[in-house]
């Protein structure tokens, strides 16, 4: 029978040596040990599966009531007689039959558990993200663990409260495999007089990114990972456990004029020790000679320990001699990380400049294709207004070097979103990926397109991967979260709704997923509750309704489910602009209109919307198979 169900591992430390010693004294200690358990988990609602001479292994029905268990052995047990017990506990869907257990999250939790010291309690973030809202439990994060026989890293979290050992990161090293030759490039500080200098300062650090990305045999943090640190003055080791890396390049820059001065010093980030530092004083026209120098140096630091040897070849190329665009083009990025909208209009106009001033600055075509892409695909413009643009200026940037992933990445976004050309989306992104792993846009649009493809499995483990290069990033936990509910794996998608949501408790994009995750678990009742909310936080009496109009219908509330859709269709004829298909396809579809259903998406097919094939994979819309008129539909869209 499978359940999801807190797995706890309790394991005494020290109880062989201590038989060897003592044998009267640990059989005492084992004696104790099951009469604390045993009266500890019948209060707890706990089961014991498996008891073993030292330990055991046992399940709750709730993470709560696990660790609230847990925390009352330990202090039970540093109680004289005292015994010294690590526990580990994970949530996770199992098999249980008669006294026997089977499933990952066994492994698991059997992991977490050696890893902690005596005296401590370790759960898992499934666990911890029940417990974040409980005022009486305490945690502190110890950081991401390669574990044996796990797939990615896990995050592990300790036990705080009074009684309870919290040790530090350094005390756990050598019970894993820590991670090695992973870099963070922070934010490099502004120090020049002009605050407007921001944005200069902001893109030294993007470009030592993007060089470094490009090296193999390392790993490398993605930008908005990075900059979650931005102005804040965080321990180097907190940061390093947060980001699960081993080495940490921080630095300054000074503009003034025509001189800049960038000083750079590569972190040790188990010790704090510094590795190296260097300062540079040149002349802008030299800003990219530094930054290769910089990039070339770290490449081999981080190296010395592979046979692979020093790095020799160039990493940043020139891509202008013209320093008016380049600035410019620095300006455009600054605009394009904030991802509005507005600014990303913004960031369109600074790239054009760039390219006004220097015509075969191929990285500038490559960004505007991309920004343009982003407001066509959003229904910002007007898809072939927009795919227009988006194809001129790819094949540009790739006329002038063939060598740019963000060329190939816009390529991509052109066959995927609007010309429906699947093969050869896919053939870009493998392009892209090899040209440069560490840009995660790539790895967002190919588990797109595994979606579409229906390769469910392939788009959590390519997310999964995104989110292994830029763990802090709103975007790829989100859509990691989104891949999650189309593989139907709707408890892992709350997981990662909590992770936005632990980010900023209004990031709509965080409530909505786990709304939708809700609802697909049965509980549309909550979920219209999420979706409220996240209409709310829209600030607009037209937008946000999708989500609303579904869990209306789904309630049986069919009036205020229809009066969603007369506001989302009063908002496309006040903005024509607007494409709003795909939401009344959902609400109609709730309803079980059919025809109305089957209307809006050949309309989203006509209009070259989003690819119609990725939302009618979402689970909510099975039921459309059976309906003749699908067949037909899977046909047009190849």
């Amino acid at each position: 029978m499978r359940q999801l169900v807190a797995i706890v591992f309790a394991d005494m430390t020290g109880y062989t040596a201590l038989m060897q010693e003592n044998e009267r004294l640990a059989k005492s200690k084992r004696k104790r040990l099951k009469e604390v358990l045993d009266a500890t988990l019948e209060k707890y609602n706990g089961k014991i599966l498996q008891n073993y001479g030292d330990g055991s292994l046992s399940i709750f029905q709730s993470a709560i009531d696990a660790v609230n268990c847990a925390i009352h052995i330990q202090q039970q047990l540093r109680l004289k007689p005292t015994v010294d017990l690590r526990i580990g506990i994970h949530t996770g869907d199992v098999t249980v039959e008669e006294e026997t257990i089977y499933g990952d999250g066994v492994n698991i939790a059997s992991r977490i558990e050696s890893l902690a010291v005596s005296g401590s309690i370790f759960v898992s973030e499934k666990v911890y993200d029940e417990l974040k809202n409980q005022q009486d439990i305490y945690t502190r994060e110890v950081g991401f663990f390669e574990l044996k026989n796990v797939k990615r890293p896990m995050r592990v979290f300790a036990i705080a409260n009074e009684g309870i050992v919290v040790p530090h990161r350094s005390d756990v090293i050598g019970k894993t495999t820590l991670p090695t030759n992973r870099l963070a490039v922070l934010p490099f500080v502004n120090m020049s007089a002009d605050a407007e200098n921001e944005y200069f300062s902001d893109g030294i650090t993007e470009e030592l990114l993007n060089a470094l990305t490009r090296v193999g045999g390392f790993q490398v943090t993605s930008r908005t990972s990075v900059f979650a640190f931005k102005g804040k003055h965080d321990d180097i080791r907190d940061i390093a456990t947060k980001l699960n890396v081993d080495k940490v390049l921080e630095g300054s820059v000074r503009k003034v004029g025509n001189r800049v001065r960038i000083t750079a010093q590569l972190i040790n980030a188990a010790d704090g020790y510094h590795l190296w530092s260097e300062s540079y004083d040149r002349n802008l026209t030299d800003i990219f000679e530094v930054q290769d120098e910089i990039s070339g140096i770290i490449t081999n630091k981080l190296r010395e320990n592979f046979s692979a040897g020093h790095h020799s070849g160039q990493l940043v190329k020139t891509p202008t001699d013209n320093i008016d665009a380049y600035t410019s083009y620095l300006r455009a990025l600054h605009y394009w990380n904030k991802l509005t909208p507005a600014d990303t209009r913004k960031a369109i106009e600074c790239f054009e400049r760039a390219i006004a001033l220097a015509p075969d600055y191929a990285q500038a075509y490559a960004m505007a294709a991309g920004a343009y892409s982003q407001l066509g695909s959003m229904g910002q413009m007007l898809p072939a207004e927009a795919f227009e643009i988006v194809r001129r200026y790819a094949d540009k940037a790739l006329e002038i070097d063939d060598s740019i992933a963000e060329g190939y990445i816009a390529k991509a976004s052109l066959y995927l979103f609007y010309e429906w050309k699947w093969e050869a989306c896919y053939n870009a992104l493998q392009r892209a990926i090899k040209l440069n792993p560490g840009v995660t846009t790539a790895y967002q649009l190919l588990a797109y397109y595994y979606i579409i493809m229906g390769q469910k499995e392939d788009a959590v483990k390519t997310m999964e991967k995104a989110v292994q290069l830029d763990p802090l990033s709103p975007i790829m936990n989100q859509f990691l979260g989104n891949t999650y509910i189309f593989a139907e794996q709707y408890d892992d998608a709350i997981c990662r709704a909590d992770v936005l949501l632990e980010m900023n408790p209004e990031m709509r994009v965080g409530i909505e997923l786990k709304g939708w995750a809700t609802g697909m678990k049965g509980d549309w009742e909550q979920a219209l509750k999420l979706f409220q909310e996240v209409h709310r936080l829209t600030n607009h009496p037209l937008k946000g309704l999708m989500g609303v109009g579904y869990a209306y219908a789904m309630i049986g509330e069919q009036n205020k489910a229809m009066e969603c859709i007369q506001k989302l269709e009063r908002r496309q004829r006040e903005d024509p602009n607007t494409i709003i298909d795909g939401d009344l396809v959902g609400i109609w579809y709730a309803l079980g209109n059919m025809d109305k259903v089957f209307y809006h998406i050949s309309q989203c097919v006509k209009k070259r919307t989003a690819p119609v094939n990725y939302f009618l994979e979402y689970p909510v819309f099975k039921g459309l198979a059976k309906d003749p008129r699908y067949a037909e539909l899977r046909l047009k869209t190849n």
